[in-house]
């Protein structure tokens, strides 16, 4: 795993559900991972500068971010496993989360996650731009 860490996942989930989520393989928990990040960021992708989100360690991370991705990963982990257990939480976690992202999506919530820049360090992400054309006016 590399954006998120077991201490992560311990803040949503307890130690023992966990370990049985897991299924004592942390190949299951770093493709998971993978999974969560991609599916989060094809949300947030086209304002958001995502590599630079991810590549963020510690508390540099936004914990947003970390949580639902956590969420998501977790969904996913117990999908997973026979008969799904404990699928309900899980579910309605990742619900939460993915109407989170909708939110962010639509702008009705602004996480602190750097946005997309030019070379310039404009803002390249922002759907709308304000402004126009000097006035014109056609006395001669």
């Amino acid at each position: 795993m590399e954006f998120l860490s077991k201490t992560d996942f311990e803040a949503v989930c307890d130690k023992p559900t966990l370990e049985v989520i897991n299924q004592a393989n942390d190949d299951n928990m770093s493709r998971a991972e993978r999974y969560a990040i991609e599916e989060v960021s094809s949300y947030l992708r086209s304002r958001y500068d995502i590599a630079q989100a991810y590549s963020r360690t510690g508390d540099e991370r936004n914990q947003q971010l970390v949580m639902i991705t956590c969420d998501i990963a977790l969904y996913h982990l117990v999908a997973w496993l026979p008969k799904r257990i404990g699928f309900e939480i899980r579910e309605v976690r990742y619900n939460q989360a993915i109407n989170w992202l909708r939110d962010v999506q639509k702008g009705n919530a602004t996480p602190d996650i750097p946005v997309k820049t030019n070379e310039q360090g404009e803002d390249i992400g922002t759907p709308v731009v304000f402004g126009g054309l000097d006035k014109a006016t056609y006395m001669w």
